[in-house]
């Protein structure tokens, strides 16, 4: 669906979007403006003045509310005060590690936080559209080179993979419970969920992520630091899901039935590669760096191997991605030197990339 397309879905309606200042929320948050849709965003407060958020001025795209998600009061006068037409939760607490030193905030954030977004959309008298975010990892990950379907079993070694593997059963039981498809002429609530990681891009500060990790070190003059060398990712740039979860938003909007449920979004199936891989690419695209791969012990699990079957949205939704892992690495790369060279040209810059994104003439990227 390209941009055309989805103005005629989003233009004029009212958006809900929740982590509207976080590094998806805000890519996010200017194509809704670009597309011509009335957006409130809820979330905390951007974390640093270089937030992407900030960047893009992200006040003047929105009417922006900062508060918790686990404050179930706030949000619900939120959502009821706007009477949205699209929700789309992602707001989360997004970090592995982070997740190991605050377990039980991620659970209540996660799970909970999604269960406080569906209480709010029962009590809208409207109709509404509703796209809920988890992630790659709520697969009972097995560590195998299959990839991962939709109806394949949930799970979580970390807290922040369980944490969202029961957002997902969140989703699933409020949607059975109360927004059932066979109802839907009595609550009016298209409900889906989608299935995403490892998503690169410009804008991303975030601690312990191997994009910000090697940016903040040649910004320093330090060599990188590769934790998991050898760790098999699907890396994707941030448009590729963000367009797919407006994508599902416009088909979920015109059939609920065909619609609903789980949709994983992510490369193709030959496109992974290594973690020392991705930081030799960054390096070549900055110009310059050097990076070590030290013995660090007693570190807390991370997977080590992840694939997801993306031919459901292939097939039904008619969503491809558009960058191969290469293409992904330059454009995040070269964002943040521009960045760092340029800081006055981000905002044009993040906005050239997005209207190349967009464009018709854009060639899908094909496998071989």
């Amino acid at each position: 669906m390209k941009k055309d397309a989805l103005q005629h879905t989003y233009r004029g309606k009212k958006v809900f979007l929740t982590g509207h200042t976080g590094f998806k929320g805000s890519w996010m948050l200017q194509i809704l403006h670009l597309l011509g849709a009335e957006v409130k965003g809820y979330a905390l407060a951007p974390e640093t003045g270089e937030d992407l958020y900030h960047l893009m001025n992200g006040d003047v795209l929105c009417d922006s509310v900062i508060a918790d998600i686990r404050d179930k009061a706030a949000l619900e006068e939120a959502i009821l005060s706007f009477q949205p037409d699209f929700v789309f939760h992602l707001a989360a607490q997004p970090l592995v590690r982070l997740s190991y030193e605050f377990p039980s905030e991620t659970f209540a954030v996660n799970a909970i936080g999604t269960a406080h977004v569906l209480d709010a959309v029962r009590l809208l008298e409207k109709p509404c559209t509703v796209v809920l975010i988890t992630t790659d990892k709520v697969y009972e990950n097995k560590e195998w080179v299959y990839p991962y379907r939709e109806t394949d079993q949930l799970g979580g070694y970390d807290p922040y993979s369980a944490s969202k593997a029961c957002a997902e059963l969140v989703i699933s039981s409020y949607t059975r419970s109360f927004f059932h498809p066979d109802k839907f002429t009595q609550h009016q609530k298209a409900v889906a969920s989608t299935r995403a990681g490892n998503v690169i891009g410009g804008g991303d500060w975030a601690k312990d992520r191997i994009i910000p990790d090697i940016v903040r070190a040649l910004r320093s003059g330090e060599p990188v630091t590769v934790r998991n060398p050898n760790a098999v990712r699907p890396w994707q740039h941030v448009l590729e899901p963000v367009a797919g979860y407006l994508l599902l938003g416009a088909r979920l909007a015109e059939d609920h039935t065909s619609f609903g449920g789980a949709w994983n979004f992510g490369p193709l199936a030959g496109d992974n590669s290594r973690v020392e891989e991705l930081v030799q690419s960054a390096l070549s695209v900055w110009g310059g760096g050097n990076y070590d791969k030290p013995e660090l012990k007693n570190q807390p699990h991370e997977a080590g191997l992840l694939k997801l079957d993306i031919s459901k949205a292939q097939n039904l939704l008619g969503w491809n991605p558009k960058y191969n892992s290469a293409q992904a690495i330059e454009r995040t790369i070269s964002w943040y030197k521009t960045y760092h060279e340029q800081p006055e040209r981000i905002k044009a810059y993040t906005l050239s990339q997005i209207e190349e994104f967009l464009a018709d003439e854009m060639p899908v990227y094909q496998e071989g």
